[in-house]
């Protein structure tokens, strides 16, 4: 009737909701599992794509990895691991292949194809034409046994019939984590079967945090010897020392000290210097070996920042010497050398 306000029905009440804490351990604990799940399925199929991945690197090809949904995007993140450790490695839409993006993949290239049920027919068809075409194709399924993908898979590796955290299996959530979790241990493997290095690591991450971390300690030291770095005798005095390294300029926290052969000694810090003077003025002119720190914690010139970052952390040393091959000092690392990285905190 005109005029007339129709009330909506009240909804129901809701019932008293499970904690987000326990929501969450609830959640994270059944991603555990599936991944706890996928390494008891480990047999010989995981060794034979790691054969069949790491001949592909061996041989200059390219692992193509395809997905569609969530595990495409799990797909990219396994695609980029292999590149960053030496295997190249691309991701392509499996849809897009179809339409242009084959002319991506070479002869010699392995496919490396996701999708938990094993019936998605946009992987399934790329996986058929390259099978065709003689690639190898690995797939990452569910493991039913006779899905689609299975059947023109080369090597067929399983996650498992695993239980979605996600309520209702709304959303992948445990067979996504246990795709990445298989896919990074076949990154993982392939790397270590072609005995990849920290130097190969290196050359791959130029930038950022881990490119910092992977430069050689040469690189990033302020004081070198024959330029700014004094290196004076350990046969002089403090005094004489303190003004053999004055007439040089501007000097570093430390005195690098050698003996007659030319070899580190010793180092005298500036904070040996306060104590002395505050103890015994006089001793200034006492022979600077006989007050020196002794045998200091050292890096080789072919150290990298990362073996500075964990010696600093465990000597709790401000100044390191580093050393040639014959002990003789060729620079002096300051803990404000990585301050100034930020590769660590004062």
């Amino acid at each position: 009737m005109p005029g007339r306000t129709v009330q909506p029905n009240p909804a129901p009440p809701r019932p008293e909701a499970e904690p987000d804490e326990a929501f969450a351990r609830r959640a994270i604990r059944a991603e555990a599992e599936a991944v706890a799940r996928v390494a008891a399925l480990i047999d010989g199929r995981f060794v034979r794509a790691v054969d069949l991945m790491a001949a592909t690197a061996d041989a200059a090809g390219s692992i193509v990895v395809t997905g569609v949904g969530k595990s495409g995007l799990i797909g990219q993140k396994i695609s980029a691991t292999l590149a960053s450790l030496g295997a190249p490695s691309q991701w392509v839409h499996p849809t897009e292949a179809a339409h242009g993006d084959l002319g991506r993949i070479r002869r010699g290239d392995t496919l490396l194809a996701l999708s938990y049920s094993g019936q998605t027919d946009e992987v399934t068809a790329l996986a058929s034409i390259l099978r065709q075409d003689g690639a190898d194709v690995i797939s990452i399924t569910k493991g039913a046994g006779d899905s689609a993908l299975e059947r023109v898979s080369t090597v067929a590796l399983a996650v498992g019939d695993v239980e979605e955290a996600c309520p209702l299996s709304l959303a992948p959530t445990s067979s996504t984590t246990a795709m990445l979790a298989l896919g990074d241990a076949l990154a993982l493997a392939v790397a270590r079967r072609r005995s990849f290095t920290p130097d190969d690591f290196a050359r791959r991450h130029p930038g950022g945090w881990l490119g910092d971390l992977l430069r050689p300690v040469l690189e990033v030291i302020r004081f070198r010897a024959g330029e700014n770095l004094p290196v004076v005798s350990d046969s002089l005095s403090v005094r004489a020392a303190l003004e053999a390294a004055a007439a040089a300029g501007r000097r570093p926290g430390a005195l690098v000290l050698v003996d007659g052969r030319g070899a580190l000694s010793g180092v005298f810090t500036d904070g040996d210097l306060r104590r002395l003077i505050l103890d015994d003025p006089a001793r200034l002119d006492a022979p600077i070996a006989s007050v020196m720190t002794r045998s200091p914690r050292t890096l080789p010139a072919s150290a990298l920042v990362r073996d500075a970052v964990a010696l600093i952390r465990e000597a709790r040393q401000d100044e390191i010497p580093v050393v040639d091959p014959a002990g003789a000092p060729v620079g002096l690392l300051d803990v404000q050398d990585l301050v100034a990285m930020r590769v660590i905190r004062e």
